[in-house]
């Protein structure tokens, strides 16, 4: 199995690159996002790699950051995720954006990837919530939340009363978080609420 492969970036295409190592240029499979944050053609590049072998075909699928590996093996764990929607979904969402959408079973952001409909992000944020904690990476690549920070009935009635302000549950979740690592576990409501509405102004 192939897990990473570092080389020269020789080719970019609409869903994919193609990188030169030792003269072997290995077609990789890649979200929009990793596509436009590679250098330029003739640059080295490392990808992480994930390999998936069928009868039919061997495919690679790279990605720059290990987090965006993680979520790919555990979006292709889901039943009715390929690996085609998995890499429409890492499109569309980004690593922290997924992980607060999981988090707070908002369905709604899953749902903007192409060829994903409302049963399908349904399943995705209900089969993933309790595996999101699982990840091998640190807590630094979800960005300022961390699994904690979905728990807790004060984090839930907050996250609620700004999705009653006209809020998505995907931007409350992410409010109330940072807000309650900025005031710690002794947070009354009121001011998860109010840091919460700060963070959302910005």
């Amino acid at each position: 199995m192939i897990a990473s492969l570092r080389g020269v970036l020789e080719m970019l295409g609409e869903d994919s690159a193609v990188v030169d190592v030792g003269g072997v240029g290995y077609l990789v499979f890649c979200s929009s996002r990793t596509l436009g944050d590679l250098p330029a053609p003739g640059s080295a590049v490392r990808f992480h790699v994930e390999t998936h072998v069928r009868e039919d075909h061997i495919h690679l699928y790279g990605f720059l950051e290990e987090a965006e590996r993680s979520w790919f093996r555990l979006l292709t764990r889901v039943q009715g995720v390929g690996a085609k929607v998995a890499l429409a979904i890492l499109s569309a969402v980004s690593t922290e954006e997924l992980f607060q959408a999981v988090a707070a079973q908002d369905k709604a952001t899953v749902a903007r990837a192409s060829g994903v409909g409302p049963k399908l992000a349904a399943r995705i944020v209900i089969e993933l919530k309790d595996k999101v904690g699982a990840l091998s990476f640190s807590p630094a690549a979800w960005g300022a939340q961390a699994p904690a920070a979905a728990e807790g009935s004060l984090n839930e009635e907050a996250v609620s009363a700004l999705v009653n302000l006209g809020f998505s549950r995907t931007e409350a979740f992410g409010a109330v978080a940072r807000a309650g690592q900025s005031l710690g576990e002794a947070a009354a409501i009121d001011d998860l609420i109010r840091i919460g509405l700060k963070e959302l102004a910005q």
